[in-house]
């Protein structure tokens, strides 16, 4: 496999990299929206070499929750398409570690596991549209509250590889109904970060039934007269990964992403 050079950085976003190194030393240990300002962030899904060309795969035939920004070459840790000091088992503030499909580890950083057959998978993210919905006054609140995103299964099925399916999961920010629809004209300029959202209204139509109680992220509070608008997201990995259960697996834990020295504005499609 070969990276996605369309991205390649020419030179370092020093505000990205501050960001890193503090991650990379243990003083950002929380969830990163709203960290580094102006500069993409990406999910993370970390494979066995056997299994990567089905998750590339899997990726293709599901680009609103997987749209791919990069993939590593087996054992590769490093990340130049998306940052000339990118170390990819360190600069995640929280990791998650899968075996069979059980949830068994959530270290800082991967340097004791890390495998030369590993393969990375770099995941846009809804954070990076964000950006652009607070340049035009959209209130996101679990950026206001201080809380990580919420994050939900849905019923909605992804499309199937051969061994690799699971329901989408969406991430959720409620927003008046005018602010909703300048939402879906502001996201629909960013299709490599999940573009516009899939849902808006009720969650029980989605197969959401208790809106306060997401499956991963924290609940946020929706005032009278909002609807929640639900966006494709990133973590849809994690629900392939509680559904198959491949023998071992690497993600970001929900909202503690990859930081990149991509600008948000370079992957606007118009």
């Amino acid at each position: 496999m070969r990276q996605d050079t369309a991205l390649l950085c020419k030179t370092p976003a020093p505000e990205a990299a501050r960001c890193r190194a503090s991650i990379r030393h243990g003083a950002h240990t929380g969830p990163t929206s709203g960290l580094a300002h102006g500069y993409v962030q990406a999910n993370l899904m970390i494979l066995p070499k056997s299994l990567a060309d089905e998750f590339l795969l899997f990726c293709q035939r599901n680009p609103k929750p997987c749209p791919l920004l990069a993939v590593t070459e087996p054992g590769q840790h490093s990340l130049p398409a998306l940052g000339q000091d990118i170390d990819l088992r360190s600069d995640v503030p929280k990791y998650r570690v899968w075996r069979h499909g059980e949830l068994v580890a959530e270290p800082d950083n991967l340097m004791d596991i890390w495998r030369d057959d590993l393969v990375s998978f770099a995941i846009g993210c809804s954070f990076s549209f964000e950006e652009a919905l607070l340049a035009n006054g959209i209130d996101i609140r679990h950026i206001s509250q201080g809380r990580n995103v919420p994050m939900y299964r849905t019923n909605i099925a992804t499309a199937s590889t051969r061994s690799l399916h699971g329901p989408l999961v969406v991430s959720m920010r409620p927003m008046k109904a005018s602010d909703a629809i300048r939402a879906v004209q502001i996201t629909s300029r960013f299709p490599a970060v999940h573009g516009a959202p899939i849902h808006l209204g009720d969650p029980a139509l989605i197969g959401i039934q208790n809106i306060d109680q997401p499956d991963y992220g924290d609940s946020v509070h929706i005032n009278e007269g909002e609807i929640p608008v639900f966006w494709a997201c990133g973590v849809t990995p994690q629900s392939v990964i509680n559904t198959v259960k491949p023998v071992f697996s690497i993600t970001h834990a929900p909202g503690h992403m990859l930081i990149t020295d991509i600008s948000n504005a370079s992957l606007a499609s118009f």
